[in-house]
């Protein structure tokens, strides 16, 4: 789990990514701030929408490691989530984060749109056609990445 920076209207706001160690793409969410509070709803929509994992690698971020820990609090024992904060075992999502920032560099921002939301839903679709190219779709040996993009959209 890592988060990246994204400028919408010339400010910043937060990208939180998370792969597995295969690199798929597990979750996103793009988020005002980078505290405690925006990792947790992270983890939390995560993990709902993908299951609890047993490890999570993060970088040496406070926030992370604060939202991680408040959420062990909640887990039994044998249950809780093991957090590893080794530097170089996060490459696996920072190599990932290059997608992202190759397709919206060039657009210097989302300076256009005229709100968060329509700035998260171009990211959204953005983090489709990422997956969609990872082959992270039920149908990838039989369907084309445009009629799954395509089929997903409409």
């Amino acid at each position: 789990m890592d988060e990246t920076y994204i400028k919408i209207k010339g400010q910043w706001f937060y990208l939180y990514r998370a792969v597995d160690k295969s690199g798929e793409t597990i979750d996103f969410m793009l988020s005002e701030k980078r505290d405690e509070a925006a990792a947790r709803a992270f983890f939390t929509k995560a993990i709902n929408a993908s299951g609890k994992p047993e490890k999570v690698t993060i970088d040496k971020s406070g926030a992370n490691n604060a939202a991680l820990k408040s959420l062990n609090k909640n887990l039994k024992e044998k249950d809780s989530i093991e957090i590893r904060q080794i530097k170089y075992l996060n490459n696996v999502v920072e190599q990932d984060h290059r997608f992202i920032k190759r397709i919206t560099k060039p657009m210097m921002g989302f300076k256009s749109f005229e709100s968060f939301e329509s700035a998260q839903a171009t990211l959204s679709g953005i983090e489709l056609h990422h997956m969609l190219r990872k082959n992270q779709h039920k149908n990838n040996e039989t369907t084309s990445v445009f009629k799954q993009f395509y089929a997903l959209a409409a």
